[in-house]
């Protein structure tokens, strides 16, 4: 491994370590201030019309309700996120189309 590889590799175990603790403390005063999580969302799913919809993988809601302002903030928020993340109890994710949102329950461990 060259010198330039593991000065990378160290930076991203780096930022993974300080991303892990930014979300630790997060949620520490969340919880210590009795603010829940969906609080601090910047949108709210439940202003997104969503239908119901059938895939390879079973039953899914999708929307493209792009007169929802926080549809398209939870587009931005996608982004940011490499096109999927969980909120809530939910897995978003968006579509190859880009403007087509898909959310699926998550699955319980």
């Amino acid at each position: 491994m060259s010198e330039d590889d593991l000065a990378a590799a160290a930076l991203l175990e780096f930022l993974n370590a300080a991303e892990a603790g930014i979300a630790a403390a997060k949620r520490l005063i969340r919880e210590g201030k009795g603010i829940s999580e969906e609080s601090s969302w910047s949108w709210d799913p439940t202003k997104i019309k969503w239908e119901q919809a059938e895939g390879n993988r079973g039953t899914y809601e999708r929307s493209e309700d792009v007169n929802s302002l926080d549809f398209k903030v939870l587009l931005k928020d996608l982004a940011a996120h490499q096109g999927r993340l969980f909120r809530g109890t939910y897995f978003y994710w968006t579509f190859q189309n880009g403007t087509t949102v898909g959310r699926k329950k998550r699955k319980q461990a």
